[in-house]
């Protein structure tokens, strides 16, 4: 994020405040930490459009990693802070990153990972010291560095992962004109506008900072000179806590924050005032219809939700209003040519549900897979998708009803199964496995797998237990299956091919949407 014209309006004003600490950085001071940052980067030979990545919790160290790199005409990857050593090293050798940025509460999980990423120059502790030529301290490496910009400044952004259907994560590069960091970049003017940013906002930012979303919405408010409340982690109360504390004007959510708020006891709810609430927010998984009536009931019409992949391939959003008219939408279109397809390809009538294609609004690559690129478009090229389903009424409005796949989304975390079967096929007492999405109300879907046993091995609850436990000790926590069932034999057809559908939806019965 650029607080170079910040710092010298409003020096002394708290860019973002940490919400747990309390700890205040000051436009003047971030902007002297990214630029020092910047100065390092390229004494270690980094140049535009090269990669470094950050793998870090919520922490007060997090947007000048970041905004080093926007300064610096840099792809920077911030990575899920809740891998294991095995997914972390894959991202940072798949994103061709020469440096990685972590803290001190992540040092273990970085430094094993560093085992597996000889191309990585340089580990930096963003909130600590070094321990060897290869690891160091951030306050030691940047000391005597000067605090003003680097000469040859120019624009630079983020390159997130996404996972794909085989459970690999894919790097998502957009291109990166060669403007300057003063200059927004298109995509990001879009949603000033369109979630009403302004000076002197004050935004409460709930989320990991490594998604997609907080990092657009952070990235947005300090450019408009405002506040940025950072919560290091979500509590239901607390956040009511902070609006009425700082007065929060802006914020985004998942439905699953919703959904805990709403449990808290009525008199919890009613003790916070929420009146300078102007826009909340919400995307990253469908919200229940009935958590969004609630919602708009409690917090009034300033609710605005809004559809689209990390890969911006196009864009829907709707206010309350619109969606108190079209109860169930994501929105109309905003950026992007949207079409319904059928299998053929061809046009979906209105009402009817089909694959979720756009002519692309922002042009996109899978980093270094183009297979993967081929695979997400049409056999034209002209148009993408990222394997949703859903139909558009009469009035233009998107609904989403399913997935192409079987991605599980869990309170807002998208999470794909392939990789759990694959790891539990592994496993000496298992002949087969199956992982999908079954409802849970807090948190939409949540993970469960469905295994054979090999010949000769019981099925029980430590069987479970056990299972749970060997894939704890490989996946990261939101990866790994709440609950497992056991059949004799799962559903293959003659190809080969699993049929989960037929164990999936013993689990949802006749619920109408597949995805919440």
């Amino acid at each position: 994020m650029y607080t170079g014209k910040h710092a010298h309006l409003r020096p002394l004003q708290p860019a973002f405040i940490m919400a747990a600490t309390g700890e205040a950085v000051t436009y003047r001071e971030l902007e002297a930490r990214s630029n020092r940052l910047a100065h390092l980067l390229r004494k270690l030979g980094l140049k535009r459009l090269d990669h470094y990545a950050i793998f870090m919790e919520n922490n007060s160290r997090y947007l000048e990693a970041c905004g080093a790199g926007e300064r610096a005409g840099l792809y920077y990857t911030c990575v899920n802070s809740y891998l294991t050593p095995g997914e972390l090293a894959y991202i940072v050798n798949n994103s061709c990153s020469r440096v990685l940025i972590t803290s001190v509460a992540k040092l273990d999980v970085a430094r094993e990972a560093l085992r597996e990423c000889p191309n990585v120059e340089l580990c930096i502790v963003a909130d600590g010291e070094g321990e060897s030529e290869r690891i160091v301290g951030l306050r030691e490496a940047t000391r005597g560095l000067p605090r003003t910009p680097i000469p040859d400044e120019c624009i630079g952004t983020a390159m997130l992962y996404s996972s794909g259907t085989t459970g690999r994560p894919k790097g998502i590069l957009r291109p990166l004109p060669e403007q300057s960091s003063t200059q927004q970049l298109p995509i990001f003017e879009f949603l000033r506008k369109l979630w009403r940013y302004r000076e002197g906002m004050i935004y409460l930012s709930p989320a990991p900072l490594y998604h997609s979303a907080p990092q657009a919405a952070v990235n947005l408010a300090i450019r408009e000179g405002g506040t940025v409340i950072i919560m290091e982690h979500f509590d239901p109360e607390r956040y009511l806590e902070l609006v009425e504390k700082w007065g929060i004007s802006h914020s985004q959510l998942v439905p699953t924050m919703f959904s805990r708020m709403l449990k808290l006891p009525e008199p919890t709810r009613a003790r916070y005032d929420l009146s300078s609430l102007e826009i909340a927010v919400h995307a990253a998984a469908p919200c229940p219809a009935a958590v969004k009536d609630d919602m708009i009931r409690w917090w009034g019409p300033v609710i605005h939700e809004y559809y689209g992949a990390t890969e911006a391939l196009g864009f829907t959003a709707c206010d309350s209003e619109q969606w108190l008219a079209h109860r169930g939408t994501v929105g109309k279109v905003l950026l992007g040519d949207l079409h319904i397809l059928d299998e053929s390809m061809k046009a979906c009538p209105a009402g009817t549900p089909g694959t979720v294609w756009f002519k692309t609004a922002s042009p996109f690559e899978y980093f270094n897979d183009p297979n993967k690129t081929r695979e997400a478009r049409s056999p034209d090229g002209s148009m993408s998708t990222v394997g949703d389903v859903g139909y558009v009424d009469h009035d233009g409005y998107l609904y989403l009803t399913d997935r192409a796949t079987f991605m599980i989304i869990s309170g807002g975390v998208n999470i794909y199964p392939q990789e759990c079967e694959n790891l539990l096929i592994t496993h000496p007492k298992i002949a087969d496995a199956a992982v999908f999405g079954v409802p849970n109300a807090d948190l939409g879907e949540e993970v469960k797998a469905v295994v054979q046993p090999m010949p000769g091995i019981e099925p029980c609850a430590a069987l479970a237990e056990e299972l749970i436990l060997f894939c704890s000790q490989s996946l990261s926590r939101q990866k790994v299956p709440r609950s497992i069932d056991f059949e004799d034999e799962l559903p293959r057809l003659p190809t080969g091919k699993l049929y989960k559908r037929l164990l999936r939806d013993r689990y949802w019965g006749n619920k109408s949407s597949r995805i919440v």
